[in-house]
């Protein structure tokens, strides 16, 4: 499926407002979490090892958020009952997500889509994209929290290639530092501006 074809996937869109950071700051963060050019280029080494491995990396997430009663709620009507579609519509912009948190250039459209991804993940706009029923709103401490598992678990996918030790660190430690800016950004919808 191409990305034009998933459903509420509106990267470079009009639909996407433009982040309330600036570039400058942007730029801050990213001097923060130590990324760099070198960074976005393991990304891309990254993406291609991945990209035939997506629904591999997606089975492995899903399962990991099924075991776990208290992840899945997030998805459910709040009575433990999931929504099947709204799961389905998800997981292709995470497949997306993937591609994108390695492909894509970081620059002022990827910067305005993570703060859409934020808002999604809080009461001012999950479920209005796929027009679902589900809890209303993911609590932060997993935001956080799933920084661990889904660096750690990206690693044997990696692996899964020829390259040296010495590139799947590289790529391993692009990712990781990546996931934390992404979080960062998430997190701003979630607490007051001015303490953000």
């Amino acid at each position: 499926m191409s990305s034009d074809q998933i459903p509420g996937y509106t990267y470079g869109t009009d639909e996407v407002p433009d982040a309330p950071i600036t570039v400058e700051e942007f730029d801050r963060l990213k001097q923060t979490v130590l990324f760099d050019d070198d960074d976005e280029d393991a990304l891309r080494q990254a993406g291609d090892v991945l990209e035939g491995q997506i629904d591999d990396v997606l089975e492995l997430w899903y399962d990991f958020v099924g075991d776990h009663d208290f992840l899945m709620y997030y998805f459910t009507d709040g009575e433990g009952t999931p929504d099947e579609e709204y799961l389905e519509r998800v997981r292709e912009r995470f497949g997306q997500w993937i591609r994108d948190t390695c492909t894509t250039p970081y620059d002022e459209d990827w910067l305005n889509y993570q703060f859409e991804i934020g808002r999604r993940h809080t009461r001012e706009k999950k479920n209005q994209v796929d027009d679902a029923d589900a809890v209303d709103h993911i609590h932060m401490r997993y935001l956080v929290a799933f920084i661990f598992p889904i660096t750690a678990t990206i690693r044997d996918f990696l692996a899964n290639s020829d390259h040296t030790d010495e590139e799947i660190d590289r790529m391993y430690h692009a990712w990781f530092k990546s996931i934390v800016l992404q979080v960062t950004l998430w997190s701003y919808p979630y607490v007051p501006e001015e303490d953000w």
